[in-house]
């Protein structure tokens, strides 16, 4: 029964709004942690080597009205086709709790108000430490994950992280909030609070000029240093991203 409800679940991965094609050497696994159970898809030819890391954004949480949907599953497949593309020896893809399967403890406010609440970055610290143990890892963020990423990486700090790499990322969302006019994350962590840990970190932070949701102002003031950014020509927020995928993959 229990592998049955697993190929279950990996069937609504496939199948939850955007299917994408998994390759063959990615395994699908749950990852058990205190809170949530976190989804992920493994390719892992070099146990003692380099894990790359990639988080899943926010997802699906509000429709287009501005309500907070019901399952912030993403419909989006940037994230995954990133990870299935990437050749290099141990990559994983991460999901965001209650993304895919809801844990007991889930509510809204967990993809709203909450989604960087401190059981959120405790999950996903754990569930990368899980898979990478003391291991190098290079963390990639989209959007929201990117606000994880740099969360695990210095809030936690018991990641042998080797280097960030972000794509749209929220940074500092109480810039982002007030720069859209939108109530403050209130339950949430911030990475502005350990700024000066995250900059002692190697990273490179990738950002799309037509990009209205994730302005790359935003980013800017965050990184405040234009050696890290990359700007790429005509993408916006969910869109236009597939110039930079060879880029991404060739981050180590």
């Amino acid at each position: 029964m229990k592998t049955l409800m697993k190929i279950f679940a990996a069937l609504l991965l496939l199948t939850n709004c955007s299917s994408i094609t998994v390759p063959s050497d990615y395994v699908y696994k749950e990852v058990e942690t205190r809170n949530f159970t976190i989804v992920t898809w493994q390719k892992i030819t070099n146990p003692q080597g380099v894990y790359k890391i990639y988080i899943e954004g926010d997802g699906y949480a509000f429709n287009s009205h501005g309500k907070a949907t019901q399952d912030p599953t993403p419909r989006g497949t940037l994230v995954r086709e990133l990870a299935f593309g990437d050749k290099s020896p141990n990559v994983v893809y991460i999901a965001r709790p209650c993304q895919y399967i809801k844990s007991p403890i889930c509510s809204k406010r967990h993809w709203t108000t909450a989604r960087f609440a401190p059981e959120i970055i405790n999950a996903e610290y754990e569930t990368i430490r899980q898979i990478a143990g003391n291991n190098p890892v290079v963390l990639v963020g989209f959007s929201g994950g990117a606000q994880v990423a740099g969360l695990v990486a210095t809030a936690k700090r018991g990641l042998n992280v080797k280097k960030i790499i972000t794509i749209a990322g929220n940074l500092d969302h109480l810039a982002w909030t007030q720069y859209h006019n939108l109530p403050p994350l209130n339950e949430a962590m911030n990475l502005e609070s350990y700024h000066k840990q995250f900059a002692e970190l190697p990273q490179i932070h990738y950002v799309g000029n037509h990009d209205k949701v994730m302005p790359p102002i935003l980013i800017r003031e965050f990184v405040d240093n234009d050696d890290l950014i990359i700007e790429v020509d005509g993408a916006s927020h969910n869109e236009g991203w597939g110039k930079i995928y060879n880029k991404v993959w060739n981050e180590n």
